[in-house]
């Protein structure tokens, strides 16, 4: 039928397409891929702006009346941010190959960095450069697409690992600071809280779909990818990975609304990867085909994997699937919105219409997303 066919399941796409706009909730996202630097007047405009801001800064007076508990308090957040920056910045390193730049975080104490997917995909060498601009070589440990994840490794730098908290301790109101390389600026670092928490959300038309992300309002840029979103105890809780778009501004990254992949994810899938060089649990449900758009009217069957969980239900090629567990699944996005909350080894029905418009209900027991 000329249809293009991707993966059912986690992905519901090519795993290794890159990654731009998508929406949550009908809203644009898209990743904060990877940057080249900025030009030299862009920079000279930074500068500037912070002149101006050191002058503004300078000639302020001190009201006598606000030295009390509230100034006290308020060095103390002052020095608990700059004691955070100083603590993590060493583990947040630039990642750039020859499309582009990114970032990294230190996994561990054997030089593991763990990144997102879509900042190393198509390459297996990489430089990396710490915050004090030593640069190493590194090369690819292995990935996981659905998941939008990576790890990368440089042999005996001593680099400094990070240290990662349990993102499911996190509440709504939380601070949060991004630590990365936006737009190749080096050790960038802004603030804000944990906005939200969001599931199922989609990347590039549902090419990836995430089970969870951290919704924040410290502002995540391109470059930003793969850096740390760390707590104000400087241990990470997610990585960033999509901020979202405004087509008011033409597509311009909406301010305050980005989003982190959590760390109890990064560190399961990372540490997989580490242990064995690939996913052995993914923890995502899986049906074993391939499928196509059809203008909304249910995804059709390309191929189906023999002996998968389709197959073995009875799914066949040309056949249309129709809904999931009681959910319509008019396009691969929305089928893959409804996989990522099943589990593997649950039992669904599936409705699908053969080519000769009858059609029927079977059940399925899922079964786990394959590593890679």
């Amino acid at each position: 039928m000329g249809a293009a066919f991707a993966d059912a399941d986690a992905a519901c796409g090519d795993p290794q397409a890159t990654m731009t706009q998508s929406t949550i909730r009908g809203f644009p996202v898209r990743s904060v891929t990877r940057h080249r630097r900025l030009f030299a007047f862009l920079v000279a405009a930074i500068i500037a702006a912070a002149v101006i801001a050191g002058i503004s800064f300078a000639t302020r007076s001190t009201d006598s009346s606000t030295i009390g508990t509230r100034t006290v308090a308020g060095v103390a957040l002052q020095n608990s941010f700059v004691n955070v920056v100083h603590s993590v910045s060493p583990s947040v390193v630039q990642i750039e190959d020859q499309t582009g730049l990114g970032s990294g975080i230190v996994f561990d104490s054997s030089d593991d960095i763990v990144t997102n997917n879509h900042v190393v995909s198509g390459a297996t060498s990489f430089t990396v450069t710490t915050s004090s601009g030593k640069r190493y070589r590194a090369k690819l440990v292995g990935a996981f697409p659905p998941d939008d994840l990576a790890v990368i490794k440089v042999s005996g730098a001593g680099l400094k690992p990070a240290t990662f908290a349990d993102s499911s301790k996190l509440e709504v109101g939380d601070l949060a600071i991004a630590i990365g390389n936006p737009l190749g600026l080096q050790s960038s670092v802004t603030e804000g809280i944990v906005s939200a928490f969001r599931e199922a959300v989609q990347e590039e038309g549902g090419s990836v779909t995430l089970p969870s992300v951290i919704q924040t309002s410290a502002a995540i840029n391109p470059g930003n990818s793969g850096g740390a979103l760390v707590d104000i105890e400087g241990r990470v809780i997610g990585i960033p990975t999509l901020a979202a778009t405004d087509p008011q501004l033409g597509g311009g990254s909406a301010p305050g609304i980005g989003f982190a992949i959590p760390s109890n994810l990064v560190k399961d899938i990372a540490g997989q990867i580490v242990t064995d060089g690939t996913v052995v649990n993914s923890h995502r449900a899986f049906l074993g085909m391939r499928v196509g758009e059809t203008n909304g009217h249910g995804v059709i069957v390309g191929s189906v994997t023999a002996g998968g969980p389709a197959a073995r239900a009875g799914i066949g090629l040309g056949d249309l699937i129709v809904s999931v567990d009681g959910t319509p699944t008019p396009t691969t996005a929305a089928l893959a919105a409804v996989l990522v909350e099943l589990k593997p080894g649950q039992k669904v029905s599936v409705v699908i219409a053969h080519q000769n418009g009858a059609k029927a209900t079977l059940q399925v027991t899922l079964g786990t997303y394959p590593g890679s």
